[in-house]
């Protein structure tokens, strides 16, 4: 009975990322350009690799789209990223709502098919799945200041937001293997953009409360720490033309698992120390209808088994994602 309840969930779930989607898609969606707001190409940041608007990395405090405060934007991305051994992919969609309130929804899945292959030829079905699936719900509220007019101001615009993280193998983030407390977490943030137009420059920092291990992907909390932290998140983008725009990220991602599985191998033998993130990145808006982000993503550490040379230790990744959106 509850193998048919999961089904049910997930088919649901699937049928309304799909249905959210066709609809952003469908010709009655689009807002014709006369209709559009003033929002410069590329100022509403692209889709962040959990789905609400900003850099690649982290969410910035504008609001997803180009409607203004009278219309309702919204965009469908896909992103993909590819690490030495490990592969990701995510896709969801977002919707402004006059540019005050945003909400999305997102779904990674994180292809570990490599270090299953290491493991199990050494020892069979400890990890049992070749990827591991996670559903993010993500809310985000402007209180203060607007990016554009409050642009030859000291004001930064200014959002608080949070991402809902359900993992989808709570078995196996869960087991001896990793050692997550949680399958499930929110984080919550607050972000300050500001927008410098006479130097083509924006700057944002975001404050995020989390427990989440590698970014929700290996569950929430774990044997070093259970409890929320404080980290730090930085962007910086200058824009070279108008819709062409360079820029890098700044993550800090906490510490928390240690596998119980080294108390019976030995200590450091499956070794799961997360590191910061960073990255460096170009994005590309032909028009506001369309953003095109390529980047550079270190992410460090993320699984790595001594015990059967699985050394997964430095992971640097190539990040391609598309926008699509109005």
């Amino acid at each position: 009975m509850k193998t048919i309840q999961i089904i049910a969930i997930k088919h649901s779930r699937n049928m309304f990322i799909a249905s959210a989607i066709a609809a952003l898609l469908s010709p009655s969606a689009w807002a014709d350009d006369q209709q559009f707001s003033n929002k410069l190409l590329l100022t509403g940041g692209v889709s962040q690799v959990e789905g609400a608007a900003g850099g690649g990395l982290t969410p910035w405090a504008v609001i997803g789209g180009y409607g203004s405060n009278n219309q309702i934007g919204g965009n469908v991305h896909y992103t993909y990223a590819k690490s030495s051994n490990y592969n990701l992919d995510t896709y969801g969609f977002t919707v402004g709502f006059y540019d005050r309130f945003e909400f999305s929804v997102a779904e990674q899945r994180f292809d570990i098919s490599q270090l299953r292959n290491k493991v199990e030829a050494a020892f069979p079905g400890a990890i049992g799945r070749d990827t591991l699936d996670q559903i993010i719900i993500g809310a985000k509220l402007r209180v203060l200041g607007e990016a554009i007019l409050d642009a030859d101001t000291w004001v930064p615009q200014v959002s608080v937001g949070l991402q809902y993280k359900e993992n989808q193998d709570g078995d196996f983030v869960k087991s001896a293997v990793v050692g997550a407390k949680n399958d499930h977490g929110t984080d919550v943030y607050v972000s300050a953009t500001k927008l410098l137009l006479d130097k083509n420059l924006l700057l944002n920092g975001t404050l995020r409360f989390t427990k989440a291990n590698q970014f929700g992907l290996l569950g929430f909390g774990g044997d070093k720490d259970d409890s929320y932290k404080p980290m730090i998140e930085l962007s910086a983008a200058y824009l070279l033309r108008k819709d062409l725009a360079i820029g890098a990220e700044y993550r800090m991602k906490p510490n928390n698992l240690r596998s119980p599985l080294n108390q019976a191998l030995g200590e450091g033998t499956i070794d799961l120390k997360e590191e910061d993130a960073f990255d460096l990145f170009i994005a590309y808006a032909p028009t506001k209808n369309i953003s095109l982000t390529a980047a550079y993503v270190y992410l460090g550490n993320i699984a790595t088994v001594d015990a059967v040379n699985a050394d997964f230790g430095r992971q640097d990744a190539v990040y391609l994602s598309a926008q699509i959106g109005f």
